[in-house]
């Protein structure tokens, strides 16, 4: 089972990653969203913001997401440090339930690209 301080390396790393994407990716990260990421197996949630092609975490609290952030994401450690690393594909997770994600159906649209 992935730590607490693995998830967020993996969420360091991710946030590098968009950074470091190619322009369309990158565009379509490009924007202001509250986050939260509740990891199940640990019930630690992360949360943050999305701004400007990054992830910035902000606290680390314990049990399921306080208030309603924008974007939503759950799964477990292992599934995020997974996808993190290229060995799991987040549209494959997410139509099997493994990573839960709720947005606003723009915020969706906007990030399709990151979801392949």
């Amino acid at each position: 089972m992935a730590t607490i301080q693995e998830c967020r390396e993996a969420l360091d790393e991710l946030s590098g990653n968009l950074a470091r994407a190619e322009a369309g990716v990158r565009g379509a990260a490009a924007f202001d969203r509250s986050l939260s990421c509740h990891i199940t197996d640990l019930d630690q949630t992360f949360t943050g913001r999305l701004d400007g092609g990054r992830i910035r975490v902000d606290a680390v609290a314990p049990g399921p997401p306080a208030q309603k952030a924008e974007i939503r994401l759950a799964m477990t450690g292992d599934d995020l440090v997974a996808l993190v690393a290229g060995e799991l594909k987040f549209a494959k997770a997410w139509a099997s339930g493994r990573i839960r994600l709720e947005a606003g159906f723009r915020d969706l649209l906007r990030l399709k690209s990151l979801l392949q």
